[in-house]
């Protein structure tokens, strides 16, 4: 399997590289400088130095608040740059596997969300990654967009090293307890994203959207307390207590989905992944953070 995998020094592309070597697949990545989704040029010349079976992007303008007042950059590329690749792939006739968010709904339900369920984003980012899906939908039909959830890992600024480090400066944290997700580790995303890339070698079927995350759903709160329990056996925080707060009484410039837990039902069928809870993938995380 020889795959390529673009914006492969962030967060998630450092777990796909490491995952996709230690399963025997001969594994390119692209980033910042050398590749640039927003360039057409930069893009078919990487993609023309190998003969990919598949393509992965995770390459992404993540900076969720930032976006609210860098609206162009945010749009360039969560939707040219994804444009930029479905084009590529096309013309390449490549399977192209789109990681995605939840930001792209509205957050006002109460049950977990089905792929095929409207979506409705509140900010910036969340509209940017939306126009990249329906750019991807729109010139590429061998593609399978995954979104996700609460992201956290060992590479990159997340949440839960975030909260570590926070736990070590302050007495008091005030969290936020009255939005609901499922977190993710990015090693069981990048799992996940390879277990589909390995399917569309074999198949002609199965393109769409799916979701992904860790089960069990939870606030941030609870999650935060958690993770401190958690650490603890591994470290001494300065934090005496933690305080569950509301969404207004931590205004952001972006807004976040009150309510943003994903139905993965269509993926694991389609696909045969076994999803766990994020409390033992928090348990690894930890494991190989502290070590």
């Amino acid at each position: 399997m020889k795959i390529l995998i673009v914006g492969n020094k962030g967060q998630l592309g450092q777990d796909l590289m490491a995952q996709a070597q230690l399963r025997g697949w001969d594994t390119t990545g692209a980033d910042l400088p050398e590749c640039d989704i927003t360039h057409a040029a930069s893009v078919r010349q990487t993609l023309a130095a190998g003969d990919f079976d598949s393509v992965i992007n995770a390459a992404a303008y993540t900076a969720v608040d930032a976006a609210e007042s860098n609206p162009d950059l945010a749009f360039a590329v969560n939707r040219d740059g994804v444009a930029v690749l479905a084009l590529a792939c096309r013309d390449a006739n490549l399977p192209l596997i789109h990681v995605s968010t939840d930001y792209v709904f509205d957050g006002l339900t109460t049950t977990p969300y089905l792929p095929s369920d409207p979506i409705g984003p509140q900010g910036v980012y969340g509209r940017s990654k939306a126009e990249g899906e329906a750019v991807l939908q729109q010139h590429w039909h061998r593609h399978a967009i995954v979104r996700t959830s609460w992201l956290f890992g060992l590479h990159g600024p997340n949440f839960v090293k975030t909260m570590l480090r926070l736990a070590g400066e302050r007495e008091t944290l005030r969290i936020v307890d009255d939005q609901w997700g499922c977190p993710t580790y990015a090693g069981d995303l990048a799992s996940a994203l390879l277990d589909i890339a390995a399917y569309f070698r074999h198949h002609s079927d199965g393109w769409g959207t799916y979701h992904f995350c860790n089960r069990t759903a939870t606030t941030w709160y609870d999650f935060t307390r958690r993770i401190l329990a958690l650490a603890a056996g591994y470290d001494q925080f300065t934090v005496k207590e933690i305080m569950p707060i509301t969404t207004s009484e931590y205004p952001l410039p972006a807004p976040r989905p009150a309510y943003s837990v994903l139905d993965c039902g269509s993926l694991e069928e389609r696909f045969g992944i076994v999803r766990r809870s994020w409390e033992p993938a928090l348990v690894d995380m930890l494991k190989k953070y502290y070590k």
